[in-house]
């Protein structure tokens, strides 16, 4: 396993992080735990949750099999890079989501509550609050750092303007700020390529990309379609929208010789930009194939014909759309 820097930190991350939004849904808390625990072995040390995955509102259910498995002993804990999120709605009332002071702090100590532990590595602030203040936002986070409940601070699917408030405000109260923003990124969709990837590069934030295999189309959804295994709605809908160019695409993958998701997969590992695309197994046998990715190198013909299929956005802002 190689590892790179989580952004401008001196913190080491994994090449591939683990995410758990399947657990519990579509995993059983025995095959979360095997999984997590053959992620170890294989040198994943980056876990990415969530307070709200599980769906259930307010019960945390992912991060409370990742807490239960990590209660399990075994140097579990001191293993890994442990990262989760705060945003979404943990309850009915008016004050349990989103980003206020009052929020923070509570989520804070239910995932630290779920999880069995008494910090979290990475804390992610799921999507942007734009009826809360920045200066109140970091007072929050500022507290529980100095608590050493939390170490590192990201953001996700923030706009590359948000990224320069966050930072701007953080610099001014001499505060490390984000390190890390985790986007919606993968060969189908590129709009981050015009702003928020070089806000990140500039403010020194690692890039970790969620959906590599935009909801499974990219993973030879095509092809299983033909065979008549089922897939879900939004695939099927993808699936429509996108023929001609899954057909292309899994064509080109054949001819290469390599499964579809390996080499979306690939194809953003082989940006220096990103830091660890996001992972969702849902089988062991889906993890030996997400760790395969790694050993693929993409040679320049074949990026090039990939940039064909899923044409970007055409560079980056403002040169991408403007003189």
């Amino acid at each position: 396993m190689e590892y790179n820097n989580l952004g401008r930190t001196g913190l080491k991350v994994s090449r591939l992080c683990l995410g758990t939004m399947n657990f519990g849904p579509h995993t059983s808390e025995t095959d979360s735990y095997a999984i997590m625990d053959q992620a170890l072995e294989e040198g994943i040390n980056f876990f990415d949750t969530a307070n709200v995955y599980g769906w259930k509102i307010g019960e945390g259910i992912t991060e409370q099999i990742v807490g239960r498995w990590l209660a399990q002993g075994g140097g579990r804990r001191d293993k890994i890079v442990l990262a989760t999120k705060v945003y979404g709605s943990m309850g009915e009332g008016p004050n349990e989501q989103r980003l206020s002071a009052y929020h923070i702090r509570r989520a804070c100590e239910d995932s630290l509550r779920r999880l069995q532990t008494d910090h979290i590595d990475l804390y992610q602030m799921h999507h942007i609050d734009r009826q809360t203040p920045w200066e109140e936002i970091w007072q929050a986070m500022e507290q529980l750092v100095r608590e050493g409940k939390l170490l590192y601070l990201g953001s996700s699917n923030f706009a590359g303007w948000h990224i320069a408030q966050a930072q701007c405000t953080a610099a001014a109260r001499n505060f490390l700020g984000l390190v890390s923003e985790q986007s919606l990124y993968n060969l189908s969709a590129r709009t981050i390529e015009l702003e928020v990837i070089p806000a990140c590069r500039e403010y020194g934030l690692g890039l970790i990309p969620w959906s590599p295999l935009a909801g499974g189309m990219l993973g030879g959804a095509l092809k299983k379609a033909k065979q008549g295994r089922r897939a879900d709605e939004y695939v099927r809908d993808a699936i429509g929208k996108h023929t001609k160019q899954l057909e292309a695409y899994e064509s080109l993958c054949e001819e290469y010789g390599e499964h579809p998701a390996d080499v979306a997969l690939a194809w953003l590992i082989h940006n220096p930009d990103v830091t660890a695309p996001i992972i969702g197994p849902r089988t062991m046998e889906q993890l030996q194939g997400n760790l395969h990715s790694l050993e693929i190198k993409l040679e320049e013909d074949i990026l090039e014909k990939l940039d064909e299929i899923w044409p970007g956005p055409g560079g980056e802002a403002p040169e991408a759309y403007a003189w």
